[in-house]
């Protein structure tokens, strides 16, 4: 199946695969783990696959933290918030409160997708070039582990 899936790849140019990659990545749940994974799985050389699985994870995380950020801005400007925020945000708050950033950034994508733990922390009030740094360090770390652990596998599987 890999092999079949791999000669469809090598059908298609590819500069068009690595444009696949990136926008795939771009996608919540999907990120650069699960990107780097399919990079590499349809045949592309694992770092060009991490590569560009960073990028589009990198580009989409980044257009929700600053465009959350403006929101938050706009709705809170003169304004106090009422009500009972939901279950999982609670849960993401209570881990923003215990670890910060940094822990909800390098952690939180076990839960939910950068996107929105990115944006949940912004929501929260966290400084945008602060969770955009730690949320960078994290998707580039989750890339190169899932990419590097897809990898072996591959190899094993076509051995």
């Amino acid at each position: 199946m890999i092999e079949s899936i791999q000669g469809f790849a090598d059908s298609i140019p590819d500069w068009l695969q690595w444009a696949g990659i990136v926008l795939v990545s771009a996608i919540p749940f999907v990120e650069s783990y699960f990107g780097a994974i399919i990079g590499v799985a349809i045949g592309l050389h694992p770092v060009v696959a991490i590569l560009m699985a960073i990028i589009g994870n990198v580009i989409s995380m980044l257009a929700f933290v600053y465009g959350t950020g403006a929101i938050r801005d706009k709705a809170t400007k003169n304004k106090v918030k009422d009500g009972e925020p939901s279950h999982k945000r609670q849960r993401l708050k209570r881990m923003f409160d215990k670890f910060g950033v940094p822990g909800v950034s390098l952690l939180g994508q076990t839960m939910l997708p950068s996107q929105i733990t990115s944006s949940a922390m912004v929501g929260f009030g966290a400084n945008r070039n602060a969770v955009a740094v730690w949320q960078i360090i994290s998707i580039i770390g989750w890339g190169v582990l899932f990419g590097v652990l897809a990898t072996l596998g591959i190899n094993v599987a076509l051995r």
